[in-house]
């Protein structure tokens, strides 16, 4: 039989979902996504979750919950250092150990990357490939066929993007950390409202990526955290193209706190809706302030 390998539909999966699948298919394997985030997804998590966790921890631990009793193995990669000099989110840097300890009898797949001690993408795949039973000649070329195919995909993203730069409608950027863009619970109804509203939507993770460092160093020098460049990048790179801009973190994100309040503090000139997703019991209040943000982008455009 083929092994199975659950991953969970949340935080790393938004960034790595890609290379992830076609790596394990590559292999032969069979890849058991978890569901749409759901209302019961945050609640398994919130029982399992400390307090001081943030919502997208709390929604990951619900869908790992879902998986520990459908697949072989759980992917639980561990990442520390992705880029030189750089660091990421504490709470990647602890999932395998967090999963680790509070779930029975549950078999986890882990890789690590940590460029600070020279633990590379490459070899933590190549590790990977050695606890499934695989060669590292097979892993190899399952990790470079993987990576080609994920790069191909994300350089598309990047140029239909670049393609709505000159769409007449209203533009708005909607800068967030890829697993609150996209979840069902947290971003979703965002969308949804924005595409109803005829509004043409780009993203921070869709910028491209040479750009990230040069556009993120005219807000600052000191952000070493990756993911948080990423989105800083883009809410400067995109602040003279789009009518409005959108950033959604969820509470009580450290490096989201701070990074926020420095980017509507330096970007001037652009109106900004700052949402801080706490609770997900009701979406009125949200709508509420996504219609009177639509409203102020509309009549600003249309007395230029």
């Amino acid at each position: 039989m083929r092994l199975k390998i659950g991953i969970p539909k949340s935080l790393l999966y938004y960034y790595y979902k890609d290379l992830w699948f076609h790596f394990f298919k590559y292999l032969d394997m069979d890849i058991v996504i978890s569901s749409n985030s759901t209302k019961k997804t945050l609640e398994i998590g919130e029982s399992i979750a400390h307090d001081e966790a943030c919502l997208s921890l709390k929604l990951f631990l619900g869908h790992v919950a879902e998986l520990k009793d459908q697949c072989d193995f759980v992917l639980i990669p561990r990442l520390f250092s992705v880029k030189k000099k750089e660091a990421v989110c504490t709470n990647f840097n602890c999932l395998y150990d967090l999963v680790n300890n509070s779930f029975d009898e549950i078999s986890i797949l882990n890789y690590n990357v940590d460029l600070s001690s020279n633990e590379n993408e490459v070899l933590g795949f190549l590790k990977m490939g050695k606890k499934l039973g695989i060669s590292y000649i097979q892993t190899y070329h399952a990790y470079q066929y993987a990576k080609k195919r994920s790069l191909e995909i994300r350089k598309r993203k990047e140029e239909k993007q670049t393609s709505k730069l000159s769409d007449s409608r209203l533009k708005i950027l909607l800068a967030a950390h890829p697993y609150n863009l996209y979840d069902d619970l947290v971003g979703k109804p965002i969308l949804d409202f924005l595409e109803k509203q005829n509004i043409a939507i780009l993203y921070s993770d869709r910028i491209n990526h040479e750009l990230i460092d040069s556009e993120c160093r005219k807000i600052s020098t000191d952000i070493h955290w990756t993911h948080s460049k990423e989105i800083m990048a883009s809410i400067q790179y995109y602040k003279d193209k789009v009518d409005g801009m959108i950033i959604l973190s969820s509470f009580p994100c450290g490096p989201d706190s701070l990074s926020t309040e420095l980017a509507i503090r330096k970007v001037k000139n652009i109106p900004i809706l700052n949402l801080m997703m706490e609770s997900l019991n009701s979406d009125v209040g949200l709508l509420t302030r996504l219609e009177s943000f639509i409203d102020i982008l509309s009549q600003k455009k249309e007395e230029f």
